[in-house]
C-alpha cells in the first residue's frame, strides 16, 4: 500500500502541528501537509490534487464558515473533506454533510478519536461524532439555500466569498485576474441561482449556512 497524502488547512500553526503529530503516530506511511489559509490550499491541490483527504478548519483567512467545503468540493470533488472546527453548534455538523463533507471532527476530541475519524473516512466511510447522531438536521430554509449554493461553479463560490467579504466588482475583478464584465456575469449567475433579487440578499442568503460559533 502507499503513503496517505493528507492536507491540513488550519491558521493555527500550533494546532496544525499537533493535528499533524496525532495522525503521524496513529497512521502507517501518512505523508502530511499543511497550510494555513484557503488560497494556498487551492495552490496545493491545483499543482496536484492527488490528496486522499482534507482536513479543513472553518475560520481563516480567505472563508468564514462553510464556503470554503463547498469551494473545494466543487472545485476538487475527488478530494474528500473532513471539517476539523471548535465550532460544534446545533445543526453545523448535519449542514456540513449534507454540503458533501466526509466528516466532521471537534478540535476538543482526543487523539484516538481523531485517528478513528481520519481512517473511517479514508476507508470510504463518514464520520461524526456519535453525540451528534440524533442531532436535528439543518432547518429546510438553510437546506434550500445549502442545495442551491452547491449548484454554484467553483469561480462562483469564490465570488459570493468576494461578496460576503463586501469587495466591489472591480476589486472581485482585480483579485481574479479577469474582466469586470466577467465578474458581473458571475454575480448575475449567482443570484438566478440562489433564487435572490440582490447582492445583499445574495450575502444574507449565504450567511444562513455559514452561520458558526466563535473559535
Amino acid at each position: 500500500m502507499g503513503e496517505t497524502r493528507i492536507l491540513i488547512v488550519d491558521d493555527h500553526p500550533l494546532f496544525r502541528a499537533a493535528l499533524k503529530e496525532s495522525i503521524a503516530g496513529g497512521i502507517a506511511k501518512a505523508s502530511i501537509e499543511q497550510t494555513g489559509s484557503l488560497d494556498a490550499a487551492r495552490a496545493f491541490l491545483d499543482a496536484d490534487d492527488n490528496f486522499d483527504l482534507v482536513l479543513l478548519d472553518l475560520r481563516m483567512p480567505g472563508v468564514q464558515g462553510l464556503s470554503g467545503l463547498i469551494y473545494l468540493r466543487a472545485q476538487y470533488p475527488n478530494v474528500p473533506v473532513v471539517i476539523v472546527t471548535a465550532a460544534e453548534d446545533h445543526g453545523l455538523v448535519q449542514k456540513a454533510l449534507n454540503l458533501g463533507a466526509s466528516g466532521f471532527i471537534p478540535k476538543t476530541s482526543g487523539i484516538d478519536t481523531i485517528v478513528e475519524a481520519v481512517n473511517t473516512v479514508l476507508q470510504g466511510d463518514v464520520w461524526a461524532p456519535e453525540e451528534t447522531a440524533g442531532q436535528s438536521p439543518a432547518d429546510k430554509e438553510s437546506d434550500d439555500i445549502a442545495r442551491r449554493i452547491a449548484t454554484l461553479t467553483a469561480q462562483q463560490i469564490r465570488v459570493l466569498m468576494m461578496l460576503k467579504e463586501g469587495l466591489l466588482n472591480k476589486q472581485i475583478a482585480y483579485e481574479l485576474n479577469v474582466s469586470e464584465a466577467t465578474i458581473k456575469a458571475h454575480v448575475s449567475a449567482i443570484l438566478q441561482k440562489l433564487n435572490v433579487s440582490s447582492r445583499t440578499q445574495a450575502v444574507i442568503a449565504a450567511g444562513r449556512i455559514d452561520g458558526i460559533g466563535s473559535e
